[in-house]
Order: structure tokens, then sequence, then C-alpha cells
């Protein structure tokens, strides 16, 4: 299986780094300083230099054990310190909350962001509701205190799926057609006008209405983009992005496909999200 692709607004860092640059932002590395200060783009505190990637793993509990769809399912997460094994529940706030988590149904129909609370026990915990029998990505989103951000990815399968010999990917078909959510419209245009996997796209979204656009979690918007057989998955935040119309979202699409996009924005207190379908090339 293929590696996780996480990108992190623009990520950059093998780009050039001044020795007075000693301060850097865990979420948007390219974003640094040569004091204490808070990234422009995301809100974070910038940090002296960030440690080396390592995993942490989540173990995934239900209750009850059995998954029904049209039920509701308690979701429990445990994280796991990589070098004791033991739990650990000391995470970062990013973009306002501890923990995102992101379900995503086998065939791209069903999508939700939530965001688990932790007991006191440490674990955190969500009650949802899996709508039909099938098989859902889940992604776990966090940055452990002296880490680096996670993107944990597990799967789950509801009682009465039938999984097929080979797991087919999501026939998805190339929709970049304006839609419409709670109060919003959105338009997508893609520079270039036919991505190619493995370069930089740059996602320009129209918005309309534009009066009255809120920050959501902290970001003018989300992104995620998932590829049909749910095996690369990018979650990132804004490059551009002031309050007006306009939003640019900077991606780096790992291999031709058509990616699913699902992309948030508050507007009046409400939360729209829309989701596109992007072809992507493969470099000839």
């Amino acid at each position: 299986m293929r590696s996780l692709v996480l990108i992190l607004g623009l990520l950059t860092l093998g780009a050039a780094q001044s020795p007075t640059d000693s301060f850097v932002c865990p979420m948007d590395p390219d974003i640094r300083s040569s004091k204490p200060a808070r990234c422009s783009r995301c809100g974070m505190k910038l940090v002296p230099g960030i440690p080396d990637p390592v995993e942490y793993p989540v173990r995934i509990s239900t209750r009850p054990r059995v998954i029904k769809p049209g039920q509701t399912v308690e979701l429990a997460f445990e994280i796991q310190d990589p070098k004791t094994g033991k739990r650990t529940g000391r995470l970062e706030i990013v973009h306002e909350k501890l923990f995102h988590l992101f379900l995503i149904s086998e065939d791209l129909r069903y999508f939700a962001h939530e965001h688990p609370e932790p007991g006191k026990d440490g674990i955190f915990r969500f009650p949802t509701v899996f709508p039909k029998p099938g098989l859902y990505r889940v992604l776990c989103d966090f940055y452990p205190s002296g880490g680096t951000p996670q993107v944990a990815v597990k799967t789950l399968i509801t009682a009465g799926y039938q999984p097929p010999e080979v797991l087919e990917p999501a026939k998805l078909t190339a929709d970049l057609s304006p839609k419409t959510s709670e109060n919003l419209t959105v338009e997508l245009t893609t520079e270039p006008a036919e991505p190619i996997a493995g370069l930089k796209t740059l996602l320009f979204f129209r918005l309309t209405p534009s009066e009255g656009l809120e920050p959501y979690l902290g970001a003018w918007g989300h992104l995620l983009a998932a590829s049909g057989d749910l095996v690369d998955v990018i979650h990132t935040h804004p490059f551009i992005a002031d309050g007006g119309p306009q939003v640019q979202f900077n991606v780096i699409f790992p291999r031709e496909a058509i990616y699913r996009v699902w992309v948030q924005f508050q507007r009046e207190g409400k939360v729209n999200t829309v989701a596109f379908n992007i072809p992507v090339k493969r470099l000839r």
C-alpha cells in the first residue's frame, strides 16, 4: 500500500533556510522567523526547529463492537507514545481543536469532519452514525506535544457489508461545476487547467456571496482530497485568503487519478461543505 500523503499548506522543507530563521511553523514549514512568533497562515506558535517525524499509533475501538448502519456508535481513539507504547493525551491545539476526525465512505459519497473530545482517561471519544453498510476510511488528524503533526488512517466496516473479491476504486467522473451548499456558491478553477501528478496545482475557489464570510476553526477554509481508492489523502488549508471572495489552496496530487476534493467555508455562522472531482494526469 502506498504511504499516506499529508500536505499541510505549502510544504517546502527542502528550501534554503537562513541560519537566523531558527523558529519554524510545524504546520507550514515554509513560515520561519528569527524570533518567537505565530504563523501568519495558520496562527500556530513557531517552534525552535521541528523534530524528525515519528508515527504515533492510534487504536480505535467502538461501542457497541459491531457497527450497525443507522444506529449510534461511540468511536474511541487511544493515541500511543511511540517510545513507551503508553497512552498519551498530550496534544497541541490545531485550528481550535485537539483532534480532527474525518470519515469517508468507500464510494466517497459520505464525508464528515468532526472533533472528538478527550475524557479524563486521555481517550478521545465521539458518537456518530454510519449511514449505510460499507467500508469507511477514518482519518485522525492531531499534533502530539513534542512530536510532529500526524494523520493516522484506519478502516472500519459496518455490519451487513459484503466486501467484493477485489476492492474496486470509487467510480468518479470529472466534475468542476459550481456547487451550492447552505448559503454559499463555490466555483473552482485550477492552474494548470489540467493538473499533473507530482507537480503543484493551484486551486482557486470563488465564493458568492462574499459578504459574511468567517473563519472556520481558525482558517478561512479546510480542504480534504482523496483518491478514488482511498489510498492517497491530502488535508490542507488556504495558502492565500483574506476573507474576500477568492481563496487559494496549493496541492500536490501524488499520482494519476480522479480526486474527490471536499472544501469547507463558513458564512454567517453556517458551515458550507461542497465537493469537486478533479482529474489529475500523469506527466508525459
